[in-house]
């Protein structure tokens, strides 16, 4: 579940689908074929240009016959960094959990082929991503000389990130194209969150509410978002239940 809170989080930094952040930011790692499958394509953790950093690849999980090993969670820990509104330091527990619900959307993605993301969507996102991110002030990050510092500092090359970004952007959209069309927000609900959960928020704090009118596609997105989370949290608990998910502990070996 915690790892699903994070494919929440990456979304609401999507503008047409919540009210931003998400999900969830960064590229989706876990969607490589991996090693018992081939050995043709490295963990994208493997690839990074930081020579002196040591990935233990050892196998964490494997999901549908695809392994999930310890330089992807690695990975994953140290893009927390490029996403600004998730926590600094996540457990490896969360880290696990946003892996194999990944790796399963990203399995599903595979049979129901997409529209491609461009690169000039990935380029726009990014160069937002640099001024929103706080750390990255003192890097200068609107800067390229300043990015790449920012980049390099977390274990990876420009391109890996711009490419780890783009699966992000392509999970986030196939979730939208599935969840959110259909749904339907009525003015009576609305209404009500407005007036059961807005309003008292406002009279605790003292301060003067806005119209409904001004506030109500505000309220929209909110009401659509807790319906996608539901549809999204139910889709994921049965792709676990149908398919072959196994954690490995320390020391166990590969099923």
């Amino acid at each position: 579940m915690n790892g699903r809170m994070h494919i929440r989080e990456d979304m609401k930094l999507q503008a047409t689908l919540f009210v931003a952040a998400t999900v969830i930011a960064c590229a989706w790692p876990g969607s490589e074929v991996k090693a018992q499958q081939s050995a043709q394509i490295p963990p994208v953790s493997q690839q990074s240009s930081n020579a002196q950093r040591v990935m233990l690849d050892r196998v964490t999980a494997v999901v549908n016959g695809e392994l999930i090993l310890e330089s992807d969670v690695e990975a994953e820990r140290r893009f927390a960094a490029f996403q600004p509104f998730s926590e600094t330091e996540p457990t490896r527990e969360r880290l696990m959990e946003r892996l194999i619900d990944r790796t399963l959307i990203l399995q599903q993605m595979a049979m129901q082929p997409q529209a491609p993301i461009t690169d000039a969507q990935v380029d726009a996102q990014l160069v937002r991503l640099r001024k929103t991110i706080p750390k990255c002030v003192a890097y200068q990050c609107e800067t390229d000389a300043g990015w790449k510092r920012y980049v390099e500092e977390h274990g990876f090359t420009v391109d890996e990130v711009r490419e780890r970004w783009r699966q992000r952007m392509e999970v986030l959209t196939y979730i939208e194209e599935r969840f959110r069309m259909g749904i339907t927000i009525t003015e009576s609900a609305i209404a009500d969150y407005y007036q059961k959960t807005m309003l008292p928020v406002y009279a605790k704090e003292k301060v003067t509410p806005p119209a409904m009118s001004a506030i109500a596609d505000r309220i929209r997105e909110i009401l659509l978002q807790q319906q996608v989370d539901k549809l999204l949290d139910d889709w994921l608990n049965s792709l676990r239940a149908q398919g072959n998910v196994v954690m490995m502990k320390s020391g166990e070996e590969t099923p």
